[in-house]
């Protein structure tokens, strides 16, 4: 996804700046780029209420906006999923499928141990699965054997056409995987319209009245090294803090009994969902007087989670986490009574009970009402009313009100037309679908490392879109090597082919707004690694990383502009890009000092003999590499050898300036002392 902020519009006092921060909701990496919403007055699309709008033209609005209706199972919602494959149903499989999930079974297998002749016996089945049978799940997989160059040479023709026939046929990863195709190449028209489908699936697994948890995808690595802190949190029941909090709940402790329920609720810290398991504990955490449970068995009841549909059960739940203060429980009750589950369908009771959420400040509420005055359920319809409520719980995080905004985007109802930013907005949403799943199974084969499973995986879901899984895949590739189990078009990935692979993966990476992910482009372009040698490329990639405020890509174009590589010679700009990263990172004091004393000497002795040997230490370097191997480690360190003698240099003229002018004021001094002594004669 190419999204950048846009750029703010002139102060004026007729301007509305509201600031979305969807950093609340989508909790992104500190190596991605935060993404900010700002929304001027000239958004907000003037409309008549009682107009003829896209609501009743557009199919997208007829669905339950509410949310939480008409649940399906995740096999339902994302078929020709793996996820049978990593936790066992015990739903049937249809019996046309059993061949399609024995060679993606094998394909997983060849991965993990890097068996090449399994592989091409499971992508055989696959091809014959697509082209013979037309099974369209067995297409997506052979659309991402040819993305990734798997036992056959890579080919984007064939990749996009076997998942626009697999998206045809209703698979789900196959939309999500062309919907960010067409996202990168600005086809927004297309992507909006895959992404608005898939969106509908996402929400299908949201809360009737709390918020569900956002279960962000694990960045296993934080640029150069391994992300301990984050895996440490992701070992599910093997870690260590789980095994004290079940400790503490089987004690008897009703908070830790309440956090017990909602890790296997919502499957956090690497745990597998077990709605059995959370309905216990819940339950356990009620008897001890834990109310936060009181509104997690309205929901379990409400959505038959774990235990047959009760919507009177529910509501007495969450009637009675209501009486505890739990305000967001209120949403739940009034989502009940405008479908009239369980109750007698009531307007007006449901928008009273949202109202009590909303002058809690609870996000939810203020949604709902949205929903109300959007659709004019109970009260007279008021877009400009809907939008507002729809931007206040935007703003507070929740889900559902992008997806509104981003149908508004989309459609042009209560905001302008503006399909990049739906777009955006809904991708967003559609990545907490089903196939984030994909995520969970990647981390647990991290953990137990099986590096080759994880990069199959993560490779799967980069290709439909996922930034950190891009990243996750990349630096696999660049750190393991061998170990990535790596398969190209004749076995196991030749040294070329993994180079390859993992520039194209850190390029989708840094046009979604990963910093580190541009300077390893701008690198792999400056130092030809897996790729040509291009300097003017490696100056477009650091350009792209400065525009994120990143200070080893000012220092980068900083050289660049001192050297003349894929930028022009200028000392200025050099020194200009220097005092920013010193600016942007002190811990870079002492290369920029270092580069500021290179700078004065090409400036002060331009085309002598010592710039010529500053200039000559970058290619001498890999010889002396060889001789100081386990002092000198990595290829960054050429420039600071190069800088530090610059300094020394720099120390040494200055020295033989100060000595010759003192030489100098004694030699001026010596005549005045002669014209006194003949004076004294």
């Amino acid at each position: 996804m190419r999204v950048y902020p846009p750029p703010p519009p002139p102060r004026s006092s007729y301007h509305l700046f509201i600031f979305l921060l969807l950093l609340s909701l989508f909790p992104l990496s500190l190596l991605a780029r935060p993404f900010v919403l700002v929304l001027s007055q000239d958004d907000l699309k003037d409309v008549q209420n009682d107009d003829a709008s896209p609501l009743e033209s557009d199919s997208s609005w007829d669905d339950d906006d509410f949310g939480g209706t008409h649940v399906k199972s995740d096999d339902e919602l994302d078929p020709g999923s793996w996820r049978r494959l990593f936790e066992p149903s015990t739903s049937p499989v249809s019996p046309s499928l059993d061949a399609y999930y024995t060679a993606v079974d094998k394909m997983i297998s060849a991965s993990t141990h890097g068996d090449s002749r399994l592989m091409e016996e499971s992508a055989a089945e696959i091809e014959a699965a697509a082209n013979t049978e037309g099974d369209p799940h067995a297409r997506s997989v052979l659309g991402f054997l040819y993305g990734m160059g798997i036992t056959r040479e890579r080919n984007k023709a064939k990749n996009f056409l076997n998942h626009y026939f697999a998206a045809e046929g209703g698979n789900a990863q196959s939309k999500m995987a062309l919907a960010y195709t067409y996202s990168r190449q600005d086809m927004y028209e297309k992507a909006v319209k895959l992404y608005a489908e898939l969106v509908e699936i996402a929400i299908n697994s949201f809360l009737i009245s709390k918020d569900s948890p956002v279960i962000e995808p694990i960045r296993i690595h934080n640029g150069a090294e391994e992300n301990n802190e984050a895996l440490k949190k992701s070992r599910g029941e093997d870690d260590e803090d789980f095994q004290i909090l079940e400790y503490q709940a089987q004690k008897g402790n009703a908070g830790a009994m309440y956090k017990m329920g909602l890790f296997y609720y919502f499957g956090l810290r690497g745990l597998r969902r077990d709605h059995s398991k959370a309905l216990m504990w819940f339950l356990k955490a009620v008897d001890k007087g834990e109310p936060r449970s009181l509104e997690l068995l309205g929901e379990i009841y409400a959505r038959g989670a774990g235990v047959e549909r009760n919507y009177t059960m529910a509501l007495e739940w969450l009637s009675l986490a209501s009486e505890h203060g739990l305000y967001s429980a209120y949403n739940g009750m009034g989502y009940l009574y405008v479908k009239g589950y369980g109750v007698e369908k009531n307007y007006t009771k449901a928008k009273e009970y949202f109202e009590k959420a909303a002058d809690n400040d609870d996000a939810g509420g203020h949604y709902n009402l949205g929903v109300m005055y959007l659709k004019g359920i109970g009260v007279k319809k008021d877009v400009k009313i809907a939008c507002k409520c729809f931007i206040v719980a935007a703003n507070a995080g929740q889900p559902k009100a992008f997806y509104q905004l981003a149908k508004m985007f989309h459609t042009g109802v209560g905001l302008k037309k503006n399909l990049p930013m739906a777009t955006a907005l809904y991708k967003l949403v559609a990545e907490r679908g089903p196939w984030s799943s994909l995520s969970r199974w990647a981390l647990e084969s991290y953990l137990k490392g099986d590096m080759g499973k994880a990069f199959l995986l993560y490779s799967r879901m980069a290709e439909l879109g996922y930034e950190i899984a891009q990243s996750n895949a990349a630096w696999i590739l660049d750190k393991y090597g061998d170990r990535s189990m790596c398969m190209g078009e004749s076995g196991v990935c030749t040294d070329a082919e993994r180079h390859q692979l993992a520039h194209s993966l850190w390029w989708q990476a840094s046009e979604q707004g990963n910093e580190h992910a541009a300077l390893l482009i701008g690198d792999a372009y400056y130092y030809g690694r897996g790729t040509v040698r291009d300097y003017d490329r490696a100056a477009e990639a650091y350009i792209h990383a400065k525009f994120q405020s990143n200070a080893q890509a000012m220092f980068n174009l900083g050289y660049m502009h001192e050297h003349g590589q894929g930028l022009p010679f200028d000392l200025h700009l050099a020194k200009r890009y220097y005092d920013q990263a010193l600016e942007l990172n002190p811990a870079a004091k002492l290369p920029v000092r270092l580069a500021l004393a290179s700078l004065w000497v090409r400036k002060n002795y331009a085309d002598s003999f010592l710039v010529h040997i500053i200039d000559s230490l970058p290619e001498v370097y890999p010889r002396v590499e060889a001789w100081a191997e386990n002092v000198i480690m990595e290829e960054g360190n050429a420039t600071i050898l190069t800088l530090f003698v610059c300094l020394l240099t720099v120390l040494y003229l200055r020295e033989r300036q100060r000595r010759n002018a003192v030489a100098a004021a004694a030699g001026a001094l010596e005549p005045n002392e002669h014209v006194v002594a003949a004076a004294g004669r």
